[in-house]
């Protein structure tokens, strides 16, 4: 057992170490492509937003260029361009012109806004309030003309926007530097309107050193840049170029709305720079999703099952190494119970020869030629039946031996209730139970025939005793029968004092005499204590009974 746990362990930690390099592999490969898949989607969207920008920047080139010689405050200036503009992209909101007109063109101006159907063609400032011509002495910006027109754009044609501080600035700055020119965020049409983005593209005539106007296109700064839905795997943020540390983002619905950039907040996974209108504007991405949880989260589904497939393993392994280990057991005592049985058939064909070969004494000798039969037979019988007493009483103590006391029952031995017995009780080998069972028998067999001196049966002692100090004892037994004499005392058979004087005491390994007194009859029998115990056959006997135990693996 102590082996298979060692092995279920070893592949216990060897299945917890794979599956725990596993796990970190998967998280480390997990975070590297979800950061090379934004990374990627975050540059093609970059990509796709410049070069949106830049074919917006060039329509608003291209339009300018179509213009020739343009008068100032003629109407309907975009009527030429019109079928041109709407050749190119005609996702802006309003594409206007923007004359710079002179403080003596003003007034014609204004008959020509209300020529072209403009419901209000008054000058005015961006905020509608009216503008007295007798104070202007410098060119102003004048909306003359835009596309398309509405209910709501027709009301924008004759304002200024020289007061507007978004607009105006990007016409300034589009003057000087006679080029393309993008404005900071601003509402387009209305102040709480859509937020966008106007490119300015200055419309100078041939030979003039200054701009007669400016071709202007407005774009929705959600659908230019801030393009957020809910299949992204990021968020864009522009960078308000208006404040340090604000952002402009919009929502799937196209609202853009402004917020502050928290300094513990999070930081964006990546930022780009596009280019439009002569500037550079930087996006900022933020990724929807957290890489490092999900990689956490797939590196725990792996260890998980990794570990789940480890303990199925191991619980596979050791269920089938367990069965095997408890059949090799059982298999194991099954060979040492047929061993053990082999064993006890030997021992008992060894013992069964040995009674039967005494029996076959018994027999010989007390069926000798010449005995009366019915005697001879009284005393075979008693014979054998002292043998099967002391067979029975040794197998209920698998051979082990047994009480001394115990040979001496009534079954066992004629007459017992007239015998008193007295000692230890020892408990005897085997060996030594046949011989003195033999004995006790032959001497009680014998004591009933004469009569006392004054008529009354005999009266029978058995006692023993041991003597001397451990490894040297020696067991003493003495029998006798008193009012019994030399002549009333019927003689021993042959059989009888064969035992007596030779085979009981060899058996024993001691030494034996019978002897009259005057008043009793005396047998007594001296031998080892380790004969009589006989520790030899005893240790032997509990080999071969003891129960067997599998070999602990």
């Amino acid at each position: 057992m102590v082996r298979l746990g060692f092995i279920i362990g070893f592949i216990a930690l060897l299945g917890v170490s794979l599956s725990g390099l596993a796990a970190y592999r998967v998280h480390d490969q997990e975070l590297a492509l979800d950061r090379i898949a934004l990374a990627r989607a975050i540059d093609v969207h970059a990509s796709l937003v410049q070069d949106r920008l830049t074919e917006r920047e060039l329509l608003a080139r291209v339009a300018s260029g179509l213009f020739r010689t343009p008068s100032v405050i003629k109407p309907n200036m975009l009527e030429p361009l019109r079928s041109a503009i709407y050749a190119f992209k005609t996702d802006f909101v309003v594409a206007g012109w923007i004359a710079r007109l002179k403080p003596n063109e003003l007034a014609a101006a204004q008959a020509a806004i209300a020529g072209a159907g403009f419901p209000n063609p008054q000058i005015r400032s961006y905020d509608d309030k009216p503008i007295n011509p007798a104070e202007i002495t410098q060119p102003i910006d004048v909306l003359m003309d835009l596309e398309p027109r509405s209910n709501e754009t027709k009301t924008l044609p004759g304002r200024s926007y020289d007061q507007d501080p978004v607009r105006s600035a990007m016409l300034t700055r589009a003057r000087a530097e006679k080029r393309s020119v993008a404005s900071d965020p601003v509402p387009l049409i209305r102040g709480n309107g859509a937020v966008g983005i106007i490119v300015a593209a200055p419309v100078i005539p041939e030979g003039a050193t200054e701009p007669a106007g400016f071709v202007t296109f407005s774009y929705e700064l959600a659908t230019l840049m801030l393009t957020n839905d809910d299949l992204s795997v990021f968020a864009v943020a522009l960078r308000d170029p208006r404040k340090e540390g604000g952002e402009l983002i919009a929502n799937d619905q196209g609202v853009v709305s402004s917020r502050r950039v928290a300094a513990d907040g999070p930081a964006p996974s990546a930022t780009r720079t596009v280019s439009f209108g002569g500037r550079d504007w930087q996006l900022s991405y933020y990724a929807k999703t957290n890489s490092a949880r999900r990689a956490e989260q797939t590196a725990i589904i792996v260890a998980a099952i990794g570990f789940a497939i480890t303990a199925m393993v191991c619980g596979l392994f050791g269920y089938v190494a367990y069965n095997n280990l408890r059949l090799s057991r059982e298999i194991q005592v099954r060979i040492g119970f047929e061993r053990r049985l082999t064993a006890v058939i030997d021992e008992l064909n060894h013992r069964v020869k040995n009674i039967l070969a005494v029996i076959q004494s018994i027999v010989t000798r007390t069926l000798r030629h010449g005995s009366d039969i019915d005697t001879a037979r009284e005393l075979l019988i008693g014979r054998i039946h002292a043998m099967s007493n002391v067979v029975s009483l040794l197998s209920e103590s698998q051979w082990q031996g047994v009480k001394l006391k115990g040979l001496f029952e009534a079954r066992a031995i004629p007459h017992a209730d007239r015998i008193a017995v007295t000692g230890p009780d020892i408990a005897v080998s085997a060996r030594a139970a046949q011989s003195l069972s033999l004995l006790f028998f032959e001497l009680a067999s014998h004591s009933d025939e004469g009569l006392s001196l004054v008529g009354k049966h005999p009266h029978i002692t058995a006692n023993w005793t041991v003597t001397g100090e451990d490894g040297s004892e020696v067991f003493h037994f003495r029998w006798e029968e008193f009012n019994t004499s030399e002549a009333t005392r019927r003689p021993d058979s042959d059989f009888g004092l064969i035992l007596l004087d030779r085979v009981a005491p060899e058996a024993l390994g001691g030494t034996a005499k019978r002897f009259f007194t005057d008043v009793s009859y005396v047998y007594e029998l001296t031998a080892p204590m380790e004969t009589v115990v006989d520790m030899t056959e005893r240790d032997r006997t509990d080999k071969i009974s003891a129960p067997v135990r599998p070999v602990r693996s």
